[in-house]
């Protein structure tokens, strides 16, 4: 099993950036795929993006593509998602997540660790 722990997030004016980061513990981090997700207040959560186990695959809601980057060392057990020209709607609370397989990734059935979240607000 995986234990998530995200951090990096924090208060923003508008078109600022964060760079949001989830460490992973437990051996199973390198072939797992990890997603992030986030939730605004009264709102489901939803998906953001998520990276396959090596990288070589990522894919992202339309609200965020082309702003924000995700990526992950796994020599460092660790996922990051780099957050630019940021929006007053991208606040809400960040989660990362961990799967076994590349499927479904938008799915938060898919996962089956999940972090605590982090708190990303956005100023206007």
């Amino acid at each position: 099993q995986v234990q998530l722990v995200e951090s990096g997030g924090g208060l923003v004016q508008a078109g600022g950036s964060l760079r949001l980061s989830c460490a992973a513990s437990g051996r199973t981090f390198s072939g797992s795929t990890m997603g992030w997700f986030r939730q605004a207040p009264g709102k489901e959560r939803e998906f953001v993006a998520a990276i396959s186990w090596s990288g070589g695959s990522t894919t992202y809601a339309t609200s965020v593509k082309g702003r924000f980057t995700v990526s992950r060392d796994n020599a460092k057990n660790t996922v990051y998602l780099q957050m630019n020209s940021l929006k007053p709607e991208d606040t809400a609370v960040y989660y990362c997540a961990a799967a076994n397989i590349w499927g479904a990734v938008y799915s938060q059935n898919l996962y089956h660790a999940w972090g605590q979240g982090t708190q990303v607000t956005v100023s206007s």
